[in-house]
């Protein structure tokens, strides 16, 4: 069955996963609506039914991939108020200012609380669809044997597949809050309300041990018409994102990260093997990927701006290919983020974030670079009327700079005198990634690139060198490659271990912004520097309203967030509802919550 559109045939009443649960064993904990509501056994059609048949059986697992989380707003899935994880770093800044919009609203002030904190927030816990999918993947392996109609290595395949489903699930929550209230079966509505919070230690080790049990089962890689399904490649790049997060300084270090850190936030110390466990798992990936093939970064047809452009975007927006390694979906056309598309002018990439690009031989933009009086054209030459990129390929495909064409096909409404363009409401920039230039572009099924490969081999390299205390020469490669797929020059030898984490942590932006990573990256390594700096936008005005080929700028300063004169590493992880707390099932708060 492919993964490309998500539906509910002939078990739709049964199946939906956000119905709440009446019994009061069950209603009066927020996570158990999700986990509990509308199970098999109390919604008037029975286990045996739901597992007569290998097809009867698919709407349960299909069912189970639909709680998965996805990183832009669509029409299942709001969180953040229409908004990206992203416009909480140093990436970008939103000015929507709904009564829902995060960003604006519960963070720049910092009015976000325990008692306060709801679904617009990144990560609700109790609120959040992770639960659902927990629930029905429990619910298949526990009933899988029943099904006639498959073999024992199906069901061992799909036993695995619904393991990994589970992982996915606890990894993204563990992101957001630590350690969890772990559950191991399908949870009855009669059944006592008693799940404590396990460590941090014990969730990533619980998680792994799923990822390990999953691998020997699954297949490498899915045929076309199962893309978007659990594989081994996909599980064991998640077991080295797992690994490389409990490695991190946030989590592994003798001093803690918040006064108030504990054994449910952190690891209480620092130990050298979880680097080293990370670096295994990160050889077994590439040993794998090296054995059976057909994983690789997707090449430029050719050596022109265009198309090292175009194959950055068959990277991270095209389903299937040879990079994408775990694929979520909540629909299958571009429609089902049409509200991000139409909220695209509220929000935009830093100048702090631009600056990072380097030029398109990949030698570093000028951090002095001196906006006012330009001794080179920062976005684009004219060259007889005809404006020319000049810096790092990627750049254009983050963001939309003044000069380029956005979303309908005209000119991006980045400077002044567009008639679109947001004064006092705009950093200068748009977001390009995900929005891009014309519905053709769009044109394709949509996905979101949970992990694919730059990831993991910039990932790779971040570990490498921590664990040699400097980049080794496969560190430098797995870089240099990720560059070279956009025309870019290799990073400078002789870096030492400071000077190659600083360029591996602008490369993860760089390659992989606005796709839920740039968050993590500065929580995971306790980057309270990235939080406070100051942010900047640019004031562009162009000599024409429609065509413009020559512009000026002038640097501003963003509004100042809390976080700038009053931080507090609190953020790093949500606040726990104060309501689910109460109910005293076993979750405890957050550090400074």
């Amino acid at each position: 069955m492919k993964i490309t559109k998500f539906y509910i045939r002939k078990y739709a009443a049964l199946l939906v996963g956000a119905g709440m649960c009446m019994a009061t064993s069950c209603s009066e904990i927020s996570f158990g609506n999700e986990f509990l509501g509308d199970a098999p056994e109390s919604s008037g059609s029975t286990l045996g039914t739901m597992f007569s048949s290998k097809i009867n059986a698919e709407e349960v697992m299909t069912r189970a991939y639909q709680g998965l989380p996805y990183g832009l707003p669509c029409t299942a899935d709001n969180r953040l108020g229409g908004n990206i994880l992203e416009m909480l770093t140093d990436l970008g800044q939103s000015y929507r200012n709904n009564g829902s919009d995060a960003p604006f609203q519960q963070y720049y002030g910092g009015a976000v609380n325990a008692n306060t904190i709801s679904g617009n927030a990144p990560y609700l816990f109790g609120g959040e669809t992770d639960w659902a999918t927990i629930k029905y993947a429990w619910i298949y392996i526990e009933n899988v044997d029943r099904v006639p109609d498959m073999t024992a290595s199906e069901k061992k395949s799909k036993i695995a597949e619904a393991k990994m489903l589970i992982a996915l699930s606890y990894f993204n929550m563990m992101r957001y809050i630590g350690g969890v209230i772990w559950l191991d079966h399908s949870v009855a509505v009669n059944e006592t309300m008693e799940f404590p919070r396990i460590t941090f230690a014990e969730t990533v080790e619980r998680i792994n041990a799923l990822i390990d049990e999953a691998i020997p089962d699954l297949p490498w890689r899915w045929d076309d018409n199962n893309d978007g399904r659990m594989s081994m490649a996909g599980a064991m790049a998640l077991k080295f994102k797992l690994l490389q997060w409990a490695a991190s300084p946030t989590f592994n270090a003798d001093t803690p990260w918040h006064p108030q850190a504990d054994e449910y936030t952190c690891y209480g110390n620092y130990d050298r093997q979880r680097w080293t466990a990370a670096a295994n798992a990160g050889k077994a990936f590439f040993d794998e990927v090296n054995r059976r093939g057909g994983i690789a970064l997707i090449k430029a047809a050719g050596n022109t701006h265009d198309e090292y452009r175009k194959a950055y975007r068959r990277a991270y927006y095209n389903r299937g290919g040879t990079e994408i390694l775990i694929s979520l979906r909540k629909g299958y056309g571009a429609d089902i983020c049409s509200e991000y598309y139409n909220s695209r002018l509220y929000s935009g990439p830093t100048l702090n974030y631009v600056d990072m690009f380097p030029w398109k031989d990949g030698t570093d933009f000028p951090a002095d670079f001196d906006w006012e009086h330009p001794d080179r054209a920062p976005f684009f030459e004219n060259e007889g009327g005809t404006l020319v990129p000049t810096r790092d390929p990627r750049l254009y495909e983050n963001v939309a700079c003044p000069g380029d064409i956005y979303f309908n096909g005209l000119p991006a409404p980045v400077y002044i005198p567009n008639d679109s363009y947001r004064k006092g409401e705009t950093t200068g920039f748009l977001t390009m990634k995900f929005i891009l230039q014309t519905a053709a572009d769009r044109s394709v099924p949509v996905q979101w690139p949970h992990t694919r490969l730059a990831e993991i081999m910039l990932g790779y390299a971040e570990v490498l060198n921590e664990v040699n205390n400097g980049p080794t020469a496969e560190a430098y490669r797995m870089v240099n490659e990720v560059r070279a797929r956009v025309g870019l020059s290799p990073l400078p030898d002789g870096m030492d271990h400071d000077a190659f984490f600083e360029a591996v942590l602008r490369e993860r932006a760089l390659e992989l912004g606005f796709e839920e990573v740039r968050w993590f990256d500065l929580v995971r390594n306790n980057r309270r520097q990235d939080f406070v700096k100051p942010l900047y936008g640019l004031v562009t005005t162009g000599d024409n309203a429609n065509h413009p080929t020559k512009f000026t700028f002038e640097k501003f300063s963003l509004p100042e967030r809390i976080w700038a004169k009053n931080w507090d590493a609190k953020w790093y992880l949500m606040p726990i509802p104060q309501s689910e707390i109460n109910k005293k099932y076993g979750m405890t708060q957050n550090p400074g919550w």
